[in-house]
């Protein structure tokens, strides 16, 4: 009876401190998350790939409630992304902190490789690139007895070997460490030393479906790593957690909270319309039980929901819908006198480059982080260019987008346009409107259909094109981002885009 009694309050205790952790934490795309603690603030950054700027940074107190804060890649000069697509850009970055100063290790695939930047500011201004030896994706710092050690996963094998963190010199020759469980495309290394262990955590699977998340331990930095017996220590590809939304669990970073308590950050993916996924790989949190000199366990070996009970954490604050200063993005490297401020809005310089040739096109937009949403903007068309094409763009990949626009025709007709690109398919709806319009443009979804409707007179909405937003999922345009939101402009002359309103429903 007693025992029962104190299993009773034990429960009672439990209940009465858990908090419901809502995932994602970071929603949209958001990819390949890093922590940092310094004190009791938190800092993390994310992939970015081919949008500039690059590597958003976020500041949290709480590991559940973050606020970006700036992005370490903000100019040109540590970012070139000349004929990036969503398959390359920067992948996987790290955050570090180590005797005053910030540390962020990143990969620029097809634009340069490896390179690191510092910072004594998270939020800026960063170094420029320094750049690396070693390469393989995914790059990694660890810092101990005034040495600087990388890792990294040339060769799909975890390498190992000290740099100069101030010049990036490499000091030793790179030696292997694990090659992984048997999981295709070991990557994501990550190095933690506890209880006389160096621990070295990594990401197996792909970054789809069967992602997850393995581990091994040594003695010694330089192995040999004896692997966990039972890894894989985090994945939703299994028996019990083939029916959560969220799937592709992988790819994380530990961090030590406060209050001595271990969490984890991570990646994954919430799946629409069956096992498709368009709105990208979000940033994802679980706790972690880490006993002494004893392996860790993720979320005390259950799979990830998208709600959970979960002890030692504050309660997700409402988030703030409304578009800010650090949200919005370009593809690529911006033609900078395309970009005007007008008042509330923007006047957009026309590029000779559609979103599908993917030269610098003329695009200025955020990311999608809820199924549901609504995006308009308005355009006065007298004020448009001849030849000139602008509007609204659900953007996945430069062959993966659906888009409606204003086209003025050198004739000085003025037409609505809502065409599709999906890989070899394409599409394309018109109306004629009269010339002198103000347009107003809309796209909207409920998590299943995108919607793209106009208006001329503010009121009164026609619908030019619905399709399902699994058309724009990664299963089926690729790449590595997820859904973004945004106003665009090609042909000739400029675009007027009275102002740009995001919400979500």
């Amino acid at each position: 009876m007693k025992k029962l009694l104190i299993l009773l309050f034990a429960a009672t205790m439990l209940s009465a401190t858990a908090q419901q952790l809502r995932n994602p934490v970071i929603p949209g795309y958001h990819p390949d998350p890093s922590v940092c603690r310094v004190g009791n603030d938190y800092y993390l950054v994310n992939s970015s790939f081919q949008y500039f700027p690059g590597v958003p940074i976020f500041h949290s107190t709480d590991l559940v409630n973050w606020q970006q804060i700036g992005n370490v890649l903000d100019r040109e000069s540590q970012l070139p992304l000349k004929g990036a697509s969503s398959w390359l850009g920067i992948y996987a970055p790290t955050i570090r902190y180590h005797e005053g100063t910030f540390y962020m290790i990143t990969t620029n695939v097809g634009n340069g490789g490896n390179f690191m930047v510092t910072a004594k500011d998270p939020k800026g201004p960063w170094s420029e690139p320094i750049w690396l030896e070693q390469q393989g994706i995914d790059p990694s710092l660890w810092f101990e007895n005034g040495k600087c050690y990388m890792v990294s996963n040339p060769d799909n094998t975890i390498m190992l070997c000290e740099i100069d963190p101030t010049t990036g010199r490499q000091l030793t020759e790179s030696k292997a460490l694990w090659r992984g469980t048997g999981g295709r495309y070991p990557e994501g290394p990550h190095l933690y030393k506890k209880d006389g262990y160096y621990y070295l955590l990594i990401s197996e699977g792909g970054t789809e479906l069967a992602h997850r998340l393995t581990i091994a331990r040594s003695k010694k930095i330089d192995g040999p790593y004896e692997a966990n017996p039972a890894n894989p220590l985090l994945t939703n590809c299994s028996m019990a957690g083939q029916g959560m939304q969220i799937q592709g669990t992988g790819h994380g970073d530990f961090v030590q909270a406060v209050d001595g308590s271990w969490w984890v950050v991570f990646l994954a993916y919430r799946s629409y319309n069956g096992s498709y996924h368009h709105i990208g790989r979000e940033t994802c949190l679980a706790p972690v039980e880490w006993g002494r000199k004893q392996w860790p366990v993720v979320n005390g070996g259950n799979p990830i929901d998208t709600l959970m009970q979960v002890a030692g954490i504050v309660a997700l604050e409402p988030r703030v819908k409304k578009t800010t200063e650090h949200d919005w993005l370009h593809i690529q490297n911006p033609i900078a006198a395309n970009y005007q401020r007008v008042g509330e809005g923007f006047r957009l310089g026309a590029s000779e480059s559609s979103l599908t040739d993917n030269k610098q096109p003329t695009f200025l937009g955020r990311r999608q982080e809820s199924a549901c949403f609504e995006v308009e903007t308005e355009i006065d068309a007298d004020k448009m260019g001849f030849g000139c094409k602008a509007g609204l763009t659900a953007y996945q990949i430069n062959d993966g987008h659906m888009d409606i626009s204003v086209e003025k025709y050198t004739t000085g007709t003025v037409c609505v346009v809502a065409d599709y690109r999906v890989k070899s398919l394409q599409g394309q709806h018109m109306e004629q409107v009269a010339q002198g319009s103000k347009v107003r443009l809309r796209i909207a979804s409920d998590g299943k259909t995108y919607r793209f409707s106009f208006s001329t007179d503010g009121h009164h909405y026609q619908t030019l094109m619905e399709h399902d937003c699994l058309l724009l999922s990664t299963e089926v345009v690729g790449g590595f981002t997820g859904a973004v939101l945004g106003m665009y402009a090609e042909g000739t002359g400029t675009a007027d885009f009275s102002y740009f309103k995001y919400t979500e429903k």
